[in-house]
């Protein structure tokens, strides 16, 4: 997949998890939506370019070009009108080539200025995310030239960055956590998202982190190119042939999108670790998978026990 990162920024910590709340809205999966989204961090003012509070977002696309059309309107529709906001380029240090082509942002959505927007060229400092894995040296920090574009809105500007960067990434990462009931493994699993959250690099899309309607690759129905992965649906058990065993009756799924192999599988091993110490809180039984689907989904492939070693 492409990744993207924005940098947004409000005048608290209230609108900046508004700003992330309404951008990552309808973003889990490509399947159907424009583009996967969710949050890879919330970042204190020390961390942000203007010094206020902020949040970095990941956008994952199946080309550049989806990410060319995503981005800027969701970022015209949910972050242009959300009140105090600012946007800034997360991948600044990326040089624009024909394999890392940048995004125009700030560049397409002045026109709603009206003629009255205004552009200035200033020095921003990129300070590091601090992932927990190695990041790509173009992601380095550094002082650089940017040129920003101040749109006038009625709270005041909306102040935006003129293009955006982007790489070449990781989509589809995937863990599935089975347990004894539904109660159970819900909580088993949250303490895995929630693990994975202290994780750079790395976003989990879907609603809370967390899938229930795991899919697998294609369908009996030609127009579906995936449907229910029925080997591990529960109330399937003696129609299929299946992959729970017994005395198990719950699966969550965590898909984990991300810049690098090495921080999907980072994000992979923490996530274990943290389910399997909260399964030994609650005495209770769990058992890891995850979707292979024969090694039709992409060619990275992450071996658990290998993760785990």
């Amino acid at each position: 997949m492409w990744a993207a990162r924005l940098i947004v920024t409000a005048i608290d910590e209230h609108w900046v998890r508004i700003a992330a709340t309404e951008t990552c809205g309808y973003g889990t999966s490509v399947i159907g939506c424009d583009a996967e989204a969710g949050v890879e961090r919330f970042l204190s003012a020390e961390e942000t370019p203007d010094g206020r509070p902020g949040v970095s977002l990941l956008f994952f696309g199946f080309k550049a070009e989806n990410l060319r059309k995503a981005v800027p309107n969701r970022v015209g529709q949910c972050l242009m009108t959300c009140p105090t906001t600012a946007v800034y380029d997360g991948m600044p240090d990326v040089v624009a080539t024909d394999e890392t082509p940048r995004i125009d942002l700030g560049k397409r959505l002045r026109f709603f200025g009206d003629g009255h927007q205004k552009s200035k060229q200033v020095t921003i400092s990129t300070v590091p995310l601090d992932a927990t894995v190695d990041v790509p040296a173009t992601l380095a920090p550094t002082h650089s030239l940017r040129r920003l574009w101040r749109i006038p809105v009625m709270d005041g500007e909306f102040t935006c960055e003129e293009s955006i960067g982007t790489l070449k990434a990781i989509g589809g990462g995937n863990l599935l956590i089975c347990g004894i009931d539904q109660r159970t493994t819900l909580d088993l699993t949250r303490a895995a998202v929630d693990a994975i959250a202290s994780c750079g690099d790395v976003i989990t899309p879907f609603p809370g982190g967390i899938v229930r309607s795991g899919s697998k690759v294609g369908s009996r129905y030609k127009s579906m190119f995936a449907s229910t992965n029925d080997e591990y649906c529960p109330t399937l058990r003696g129609k299929v042939k299946t992959k729970l065993r017994d005395g198990f009756h719950c699966v969550y799924e965590i898909v984990i999108n991300g810049l690098s192999e090495s921080a999907i599988s980072h994000a992979m091993k923490i996530g274990m670790v943290a389910a399997h110490r909260r399964a030994e809180e609650l005495k209770t039984k769990i058992v890891f998978s995850a979707g292979n689907y024969g090694g039709k989904l992409g060619k990275f492939h992450f071996k658990l026990r290998e993760v785990m070693a």
